[in-house]
C-alpha cells in the first residue's frame, strides 16, 4: 500500500478530512479569505471537485441541492465580509427544510480580528441563528475537531454547520496531534439508530384510529422511506392520503385514495379530505399551513415524527409517536384491524377523481396566449421515468402541486419552507452534477429566472460538454409578472396589482441559451407545448423552453378557503380595471370548477 501524502498546512488537513468525509464536491466563489483552502484543493491528488457558482447565495443553494439530491451533507465555501453575508439565504433554505450542509468560511488573519479591518464581520455572530454549530478556528490543533464536529453536527440536526478559519490559519503547518492535555481527537464517523416509541404509546396511537370513521393520512417529507407503510396502514384504515409539498415525491399519485398536495396550493380533493375526517395521522410532516388542518376540535390526532419539537408542533395530537416512520408504521399496522365502513373511502375516491377532471379542466382554459398549467401537465405526460426535477419558487409551484404526477423515485425539490425565489437552477446544476446520468428539468418562473437563473445559465455553459448525457431543460413561465405576489395582494390584502412592484422586464431567455451555445425553444402558443418538451428531453445539450404564459391564470386556493377568498379577489381585479377583464373571467371559470365539485358532494357523509 503507498505511503499516506502527508499534509503540509492546516489546510490540506481540511482536504484530506473532507475525503474522510466522503465529500464529492464543494460550491463556492473564490476570495483572499479562502485562497489557503483553494490551494490545497489545487493541489490535492484526490481532493474533492470545486464548483464554481455566479454568486456565493447561488452556491449555497447548491450545496442545499446537492443534500437534498444525494440525502447526503452540502459542502459549500465562500470567503469572509461580503461572500460570507451571501451565504445566508441558502444556509436558511437548509436550515428550514431540514438538510446538513457545512460551509467552510474564510477570514481575515487572526492579528487583524478585532481592528476593524476590511471585510472584517463578527462571523460567529452573524451564523449563529442560522447554524447549528459555529466555531471560528483559533489554532491548527483544532482543525480536524472542528471539521468533524461541524459534520456530525449537520448531520445530527439536519441543518447547516459553520466553520470559520482565518487565512493565516489556514496556511499554517499541518499540526501534530499528539495525545496531551487539551487536544482533542476525533474521527470522521456518524451513525444513527432506529428509534421507536414504546408499545404504551403505540396501543394508544392504535385505540384512537381504531375508533376513527374518516381517517385522514398527512404525509411529509419524513416518510420518505416508507410509503409502503403508509399505504398498508391506510388500507387498514381505509383512510385517504395527502401529502405535504415537500412529500409529494415520496407517494404514488396514481393511487385512487391518494388526494394530492394540501394546503394553499393543494388540491380540491385533499380540501375535502382534511375538511371532513375525524381523526389524523400525521407521519413526518411539519407543515406549516395550519389553516387547511381539520378546525379545532373536528379530528383526534396521532403524529409520528423523528424530532420530539415537531409532536403538537402544528396540530394538537392526543399521543405522539417519537421514531422511525417506517419502523413505527410497521409496529402500529399490526395493532390495527381491517376498517369494515368503506362509505368514507368511497367518498375520498370520488373526490380524487373529480379533482382529476377538475384539473384537466383548468389546464384547457383559453389563455392568452398559453395556460401555464397546459405546460406542467404536458410534461406530466411524457415525464422520463429517471428524470430529476428542480423548482423554482413561485406561481410554478402551484401548477406542479395540482398538474404534475411523478412516476415512482423521480425526486423533486425546491426550497420550500423558506420559499426562497432563485433556488431553482442552482438545485438543478448540483442534482445533476449528483446524478449526471439522469435527465434534469427546472421549472420556474420569469422572476426566479432573472433573479438567478439567467446568471447559473452560464455556469451550466461550461459544464454541460464533459457529460455523458446533456439533457437539462430550464422551463421558463415567462408571464412578465410575479404573479404569485400579484394574486397574493389581492387575496390577502384585498388590493389591485401593483405593476411597478410586479412587473417583470420581459427577457428573451430561449435567445439568451442559442447565445450560450446551447438550445432555445419559445412557446407562444398551446399546440407547441408537446413538440417543446418532446425536442428538449432528446437534445444532445440542455435547452431552455421559453413560455409565453398568462398571467391572469389564477391562483385560487382550493374550496372552502378559495370560496372564502373569491369576493376580495374578484373585488380587486375590478379596482384594477379594463385590463383585468380577461383575469375577472378565468377566475369565475376556476371557481365554477371549485363550485360544482362542492355541491356535487354536499351532504354525501354520514352525519
Amino acid at each position: 500500500m503507498p505511503e499516506k501524502e502527508q499534509p503540509e498546512t492546516v489546510s490540506d488537513v481540511i482536504v484530506e478530512r473532507l475525503r474522510e468525509w466522503q465529500v464529492e464536491r464543494i460550491f463556492g466563489y473564490s476570495g483572499d479569505g479562502i485562497n489557503g483552502f483553494l490551494a490545497a484543493l489545487q493541489r490535492a491528488e484526490s481532493a474533492p471537485e470545486f464548483v464554481q457558482a455566479r454568486h456565493e447565495e447561488n452556491a449555497a443553494f447548491m450545496a442545499v441541492g446537492h443534500a437534498k439530491f444525494t440525502q447526503g451533507v452540502g459542502v459549500v465555501t465562500s470567503t469572509q465580509g461580503p461572500g460570507a453575508v451571501h451565504l445566508l439565504n441558502g444556509l436558511y433554505d437548509a436550515k428550514l427544510d431540514q438538510v446538513p450542509v457545512v460551509a467552510i468560511v474564510g477570514q481575515q488573519a487572526s492579528s487583524a480580528l478585532g481592528s476593524g479591518y476590511m471585510q472584517e464581520i463578527n462571523l460567529p455572530t452573524l451564523f449563529a441563528d442560522v447554524a447549528s454549530f459555529v466555531q471560528l478556528v483559533s489554532s491548527p490543533l483544532q482543525v480536524p475537531m472542528v471539521i468533524d464536529r461541524a459534520f456530525r453536527s449537520a448531520l445530527s440536526s439536519r441543518g447547516p454547520a459553520v466553520v470559520i478559519i482565518p487565512n493565516d490559519i489556514q496556511g499554517a503547518d499541518a499540526p501534530d496531534q499528539d495525545q496531551s492535555h487539551g487536544i482533542v481527537l476525533t474521527s470522521a464517523v456518524f451513525e444513527t439508530g432506529t428509534v421507536m416509541p414504546s408499545s404504551s404509546k403505540l396501543e394508544a396511537a392504535a385505540d384512537i384510529l381504531r375508533q376513527g370513521k374518516r381517517v385522514a393520512i398527512l404525509m411529509g417529507q419524513g416518510a420518505k422511506r416508507a410509503e409502503s407503510d403508509v399505504i398498508a396502514v391506510a388500507e387498514k384504515l381505509g383512510a385517504g392520503i395527502t401529502t405535504s409539498l415537500l412529500g409529494k415525491p415520496y407517494i404514488d399519485e396514481s393511487l385512487p385514495y391518494a388526494t394530492g398536495v394540501m394546503g394553499h396550493l393543494g388540491t380540491t380533493a385533499s380540501a375535502y379530505l382534511l375538511d371532513n375526517c375525524d381523526t389524523l395521522l400525521i407521519v413526518g410532516s411539519h407543515d406549516p399551513w395550519t389553516e387547511f388542518y381539520p378546525a379545532p376540535g373536528q379530528a383526534r390526532a396521532v403524529q409520528i415524527d423523528t424530532n420530539p419539537a415537531h409532536i403538537g408542533d402544528r396540530y394538537p395530537v392526543e399521543v405522539g409517536l417519537v421514531g422511525d416512520a417506517a419502523e413505527t408504521l410497521r409496529a402500529l399496522v399490526e395493532l390495527l384491524p381491517e376498517a369494515s365502513e368503506t362509505t368514507w373511502r368511497t367518498d375520498v375516491e370520488n373526490m380524487v377523481r373529480r379533482w382529476h377532471s377538475i384539473s384537466e379542466a383548468r389546464s384547457q382554459v383559453a389563455a392568452r396566449p398559453v395556460n401555464p398549467e397546459l405546460v406542467l401537465r404536458r410534461l406530466s405526460e411524457r415525464l422520463p421515468s429517471d428524470a430529476q426535477i428542480a423548482l423554482d419558487v413561485g406561481s410554478v409551484v402551484y401548477w406542479y402541486a395540482r398538474q404534475v404526477r411523478l412516476p415512482r423515485g423521480v425526486p423533486a425539490h425546491l426550497s420550500s419552507t423558506l420559499a426562497s425565489m432563485g433556488c431553482g437552477m442552482p438545485y438543478g446544476i448540483a442534482g445533476k452534477l449528483a446524478h449526471p446520468e439522469r435527465p434534469m428539468i427546472v421549472l420556474s418562473g420569469d422572476g426566479g429566472a432573472q433573479m438567478t437563473g439567467i446568471a447559473e445559465l452560464i455556469t451550466l455553459s461550461t459544464l454541460w460538454p464533459a457529460w455523458h448525457d446533456p439533457r437539462f431543460v430550464l422551463c421558463v413561465l415567462n408571464n412578465r409578472d410575479l404573479a404569485e405576489v400579484s394574486w397574493e395582494q389581492r387575496e390577502n390584502e384585498g388590493e389591485p396589482r401593483f405593476g411597478p412592484s410586479q412587473r417583470i422586464p420581459d427577457f428573451r431567455y430561449s435567445a439568451y441559451a442559442e447565445l450560450l451555445g446551447m438550445n432555445g425553444i419559445l412557446v407562444d402558443h398551446p399546440g407547441a407545448i408537446s413538440d417543446a418538451w418532446e425536442s428538449a428531453l432528446s437534445a444532445d445539450r440542455p435547452t431552455v423552453i421559453e413560455v409565453l404564459s398568462d398571467p391572469a391564470i389564477p391562483l385560487l386556493p382550493p374550496f372552502p378557503a378559495g370560496e372564502q377568498k373569491l369576493a376580495t379577489m374578484l373585488a380587486a381585479l375590478q379596482r384594477e380595471g379594463h385590463s383585468a377583464q380577461h383575469a375577472v373571467a378565468l377566475l369565475q371559470e376556476y371557481a365554477s370548477h371549485e363550485q360544482s365539485t362542492a355541491e356535487s358532494t354536499e351532504g354525501s357523509l354520514d352525519p
